[in-house]
């Protein structure tokens, strides 16, 4: 019978494994790619004062928070509609659940890691959410940012 030679892993090899996972970007999240989807499909209906708040440390039910405001119900709907809408096309998710949707002042869309609140401008001057939860990250969504 013949001998099997010992394989013999060079140290090379294992150098440049770990250069190359050294240079490799970050992989973003599933939860962080959804909410920068729901921004921008908000501000592409002209939602203002969008932000991206990370309540992971602080709510147990989910990751982050999608927050943005519309001078109007009818926008509301809009937002709603285009954030629903682009997140099934992009990263075919649908919403656990959705509440507002008939009163269009406060809509929230619910993913689970990520909830998106859509607020006319009266409903988010009254709720003031940032300022419950003022001390968690905000989180970068734009493209420029």
């Amino acid at each position: 019978m013949a001998e099997k030679k010992p394989v013999v892993k060079k140290a090379v090899a294992k150098k440049s494994v770990a250069k190359k996972a050294a240079t490799r970007k970050p992989k973003v999240s599933a939860a962080l790619q959804l909410a920068q989807v729901a921004a921008r499909a908000a501000d592409e209906k002209q939602g203002s004062n969008i932000t991206v708040l990370d309540v992971g440390d602080v709510l147990a039910i989910t990751e982050l928070f999608v927050v943005a405001t519309a001078s109007n119900s009818r926008q509301v709907g809009a937002i709603q509609s285009e954030v629903s809408h682009k997140v099934r096309e992009k990263l075919g998710r649908s919403p656990l659940r959705s509440e507002g949707t008939v009163e269009q002042q406060w809509v929230l869309i619910d993913y689970g890691d990520v909830v998106v609140h859509i607020f006319a401008q009266e409903a988010r001057d009254f709720y003031e959410i940032e300022r419950l939860y003022f001390d968690v990250p905000v989180v970068s969504w734009s493209l420029g940012d």
